[in-house]
């Protein structure tokens, strides 16, 4: 049995063709003679690895050119349907396929050997450590100079050309290095296989003179790219089924909590049933904010231990049993280590895997068979979200000021608030940000991710790319602190160039406020940016651009009501002023929490 992935009608690309010269300059690539002589040679390489991506979603890939890629990349853009989008540097190619995946299920990226590689490789990591299946391609050297002793350009002046691999091997779960045609076609599939199968990034290298070079096994049509599905161990589900079930109903105050891995499992649809059909209290984990519905009736908000949603952490803390689906406990999530729960009242569900308490464990056994299961055998009990109800008090509203006061983070998070519509989506950057953002109720439809995990500054700018280019019927808000945007800045450019209509609200409060709060030093203080007159200086009168800044609450409504309405197709950036003392409280709290985590003395020898 298998399943066939991806669907070629669901997204339209654009006709037009992107690309970017080296350097970081922009130019649009027109169709020429020579890319028609390409679109009429279809047993390429090139031509195969087009139509695979177009198989399994991807209908943008994100580039930057360099030498060794070139011949590669017109093959890949003389396929009408793969929309090329040239990037500014291969961090943030890297970051706007991890973007893409989050939203299409796969994302690629197309990179020139080592120099371009080596650049990629901290947005692959951060891919890997989010669970999201990246296609890294890399145009690699030529096929004749592999166990030569030829020095070559870009890489580090030795012969010996694994240097790329070997870095690449422990951020990806499969490496494929294409040097011959005669393995080409399964080494290519059995690496998109595998990124697909692990919800991984995977590495392909692919050498700069074969993408052009026809062979009888790129056939204008190849055997359909499928999966088979993975299946339950039956037997097992149906014993841990049975044992949770006794787990959870002899309790008397139970909750469930919803953790990252449920977009790995593809359990989102399982978890809201067993939610539906047990009447719990639920919470999610902060990496899960925007994976399960906020507007379910037995929504508490976000467990995270002392910075959790007001009355969450108390509920989940107190109860007598919890089921954790596809947690990720580390030091930030659990801020600093401190969250105060047991092992014995636990019942923890990974992608493929069933613990409950001190002791049972199953294996072979899917997520979402299981949640799923559980839902039919579970007791109905509400008693936990009794409770909440009972101690729940509504929060209130930031304190008001005078006219013109200078603008509070709290009250810009506000009027964001009200801006949220199934039409949206939040991208929310490393900082502050994080929590303001978790504590914006999203309605249904609306998007929201951040990267938690890796926690990569700067990983916003290039992820909102990507996520934009995913779903144009959405606008993307993006919450960006001014240092997160002072490393990834330069995409700005294609963002307009793509015509994508993103609303960035840049705050500007002097620093790395994040690091201040859990280290403070004159390394968190940085060079203050004409932000919006940079972002002009970017369109340059080229596309839809609108900016503003905004230093207080009058300001602010003004420049929001102009981003959704007269400039509602263009992209919009709002610099928002605050003071660099201006954070949430549960940035305080945590920034304390793992500040005591990292300063921890070395134990006795």
């Amino acid at each position: 049995m298998a399943t066939n992935l991806g669907s070629l009608e669901t997204y339209k690309p654009h006709n037009n063709d992107l690309a970017s010269p080296p350097n970081g300059t922009v130019s649009t690539i027109q169709k020429s003679t020579s890319s028609t002589t390409l679109a009429s040679s279809e047993s390429t390489l090139g031509s195969h690895l087009a139509r695979r991506l177009l198989e399994v979603g991807v209908t943008d890939i994100f580039t930057v050119p360099g030498d060794f890629n070139l011949t590669l990349l017109d093959y890949l853009i003389a396929e009408p349907k793969l929309k090329n989008i040239g990037c500014c540097n291969e961090l943030n190619a890297g970051y706007a396929a991890d973007g893409y995946a989050r939203s299409r299920g796969v994302g690629a990226c197309v990179v020139t050997f080592s120099v371009g590689g080596l650049s990629v490789i901290n947005a692959i990591a951060g891919a890997y450590s989010e669970n999201l299946p990246v296609l890294c391609i890399v145009g690699g050297p030529n096929s004749n100079d592999f166990g030569t002793n030829r020095i070559l350009h870009h890489t580090i002046g030795l012969p010996d050309f694994s240097q790329e691999l070997r870095c690449f091997q422990t951020v990806t779960c499969h490496q494929a290095v294409v040097n011959n045609l005669e393995d080409a076609h399964e080494m290519i599939d059995t690496a998109i296989s595998t990124a697909l199968k692990e919800s991984k990034p995977v590495y392909i290298s692919i050498s700069c003179n074969l993408a052009g070079i026809p062979h009888p096994t790129f056939s204008r049509q190849p055997v359909p790219f499928s999966l088979s599905p993975k299946l339950s161990n039956e037997i097992g589900l149906e014993a841990a089924v049975e044992a949770a079930a006794e787990f959870l109903n002899k309790a008397v105050k139970p909750v469930l909590v919803a953790g990252p891995k449920i977009r790995v499992a593809k359990a989102y649809e399982a978890f809201t049933e067993l939610a539906d059909k047990s009447a719990y209290a639920y919470a999610v984990m902060p990496s899960a904010k925007g994976l399960v519905p906020e507007n379910h009736p037995h929504f508490i908000g976000t467990f995270w231990g002392a910075v959790s949603t007001s009355f969450c952490a108390e509920i989940v803390e107190s109860a007598d049993a919890y089921l954790f689906a596809g947690p990720i406990f580390n030091d930030y999530s659990s801020v600093g280590y401190s969250l105060l729960l047991k092992k014995e009242k636990s019942i923890i569900v990974e992608p493929n895997r069933v613990v409950i308490g001190n002791g049972l464990a199953f294996g072979c056994i899917l997520m979402k068979d299981f949640l799923s299961a559980l839902a039919k055998r579970i007791k109905r009990n509400n008693t936990s979200y009794e409770n909440y109800h009972r101690i729940f008090v509504p929060g209130g509203l930031p304190q008001r000021f005078g006219p013109r006061e200078p603008l509070r983070v709290n009250v810009l998070f506000q009027h964001i608030q009200n801006m949220l519509s199934s039409q949206t989506a939040v991208i929310a950057d490393t900082g502050d940000s994080w929590f303001n953002c978790q504590k914006l109720k999203l309605p249904e439809g609306c998007g929201y991710e951040f990267q938690m995990q890796y926690g990569s500054i700067g990983w916003s700018v290039g992820a909102t790319l990507g996520y934009a280019q995913a779903v144009p019927d959405k606008r993307v808000i993006a919450c960006i602190g001014d240092g997160s945007f002072q490393v990834t800045a330069q995409d700005v450019s294609t963002m307009l160039r793509c015509g994508q209509k993103t609303i960035i609200f840049l705050i500007n409060n002097g620093g790395y406020t994040i690091e201040v709060e859990i280290h403070d030093g004159p390394y968190n203080v940085i060079k203050n940016w004409n932000y919006t007159g940079l972002v002009d200086a970017i369109h340059n009168g080229q596309g839809k651009c609108w900016t503003t800044k905004v230093t207080c609450e009058e300001e602010l409504v003004e420049a929001i009501a102009t981003a959704t309405g007269e400039k509602k197709d263009s992209f919009c950036f709002i610099e928002v002023i605050t003071h660099k003392d201006d954070t949430s409280k549960e940035l305080l709290e945590w920034g304390s929490r793992v500040c005591s985590a990292n300063s921890r003395p070395p134990n006795p020898q």
